[in-house]
């Protein structure tokens, strides 16, 4: 028992010395980003775990200029691609260029070789195009031609959907939405926050961003969240959540039963597991608490569970199936 006292000890203090690189990183991105906490925390939770985003919300919400404004940051490479419904997977995986004077086919790579991407609009592209940028997420290589190449890492998505416009549009089926490790729902900035963005706007005010860390500074990060400690009992509550969207009536939670077809899928424990670990070292602590999965569980699940025709004529929502949840599951 003293021996994993201390093993902890050494890792709290070993997370509370490598996440200090955190604090002037997220005070040089609030510089630009007026509000927004969640989404830039969330983006930064995709780097330090290599999972994917899922941002929900409607145009002008400063989606592209928070992902840019991060690359700038860590010094990462930024490429931003807009879905539209002629885009070919070519456009975004890349292609083979035949060479008329050497008579031989050269690699031409394509937008998706960055550390930071932004699919704007993604459900606005076709199912092939969406399957080639999910294929890339899921095996962090891309196939050209005869030749595979690798993603530099790290590799992390940020896909955005307007939740207004429908027409015209492709929606991802659930099976590939399941490959996004978190799914936000970005919301209006508050009254000071919009008085503070029209301040800036009218005054013109364009701050010097500087960078105050690498990608290798991340991919360190990464390893130490690895070593960020999880309590068995823990374990077991992550698993507790997940098996209660997949069989609520086992749960105590029958009169949840009518309103879910399907729960969610393995991913989502291993999901939760890694995010709740990002959380809890974004917090410079190097063990995991309920809180940790408490905050990052609604963003893990919303986008797992499929709702039946009940929950839609009763204007159920997964935001009110998650919350009855985790109100009703026994914290260790």
């Amino acid at each position: 028992m003293e021996a994993a006292v201390s093993d902890l000890r050494v890792v709290n203090d070993l997370v509370k010395e490598e996440s200090r690189f955190l604090e002037p990183v997220l005070a040089e991105v609030e510089k630009v980003i007026v509000g927004q906490k969640l989404m830039v925390e969330r983006i930064l939770t995709g780097l330090l775990t290599g999972g994917h985003i899922l941002v929900e919300g409607v145009p002008g919400l400063a989606k592209t200029l928070t992902v840019k404004t991060f690359s700038q940051v860590i010094d990462a490479h930024f490429q931003r691609i807009q879905f539209t419904p002629d885009l070919l997977p070519a456009d975004v995986i890349g292609t083979m260029i035949y060479n008329q004077h050497t008579g031989q086919f050269t690699t031409r790579k394509g937008p998706i070789f960055a550390n930071l991407i932004l699919a704007d609009e993604i459900n606005r592209a076709p199912a092939k195009v969406q399957s080639a940028l999910l294929e890339a997420m899921q095996e962090k290589q891309v196939t050209i031609g005869d030749a595979t190449h690798p993603l530099t890492e790290p590799f992390v998505v940020l896909a955005t959907q307007n939740p207004i416009e429908q027409e015209g549009t492709y929606p991802l089926p659930e099976a590939q939405v399941d490959r996004f490790m978190l799914k936000i729902v970005v919301g209006y900035p508050t009254r000071d926050e919009e008085i503070g963005i029209i301040d800036r706007v009218v005054s013109d005010y364009r701050p010097d961003v500087e960078k105050k860390a690498t990608i290798q500074d991340i991919l360190r990060a990464r390893s130490i969240v690895n070593q960020v400690y999880v309590d068995e009992k823990l374990k077991g509550y992550i698993v507790d959540i997940v098996e209660a969207t997949r069989h609520p009536a086992r749960c105590g939670l029958k009169e949840l039963e009518p309103y879910i077809t399907y729960g969610a899928s393995p991913r989502a424990s291993i999901f939760l597991y890694a995010a709740a670990r990002a959380h809890a070292f974004i917090r410079h602590r190097g063990y995991v608490i309920p809180d940790d999965i408490k905050a990052i569980g609604p963003d893990v699940l919303r986008h797992r569970i499929v709702l039946s025709y009940e929950a839609e004529a009763e204007e159920v929502s997964t935001e009110d199936l998650v919350r009855r949840i985790f109100e009703s599951v026994e914290v260790p």
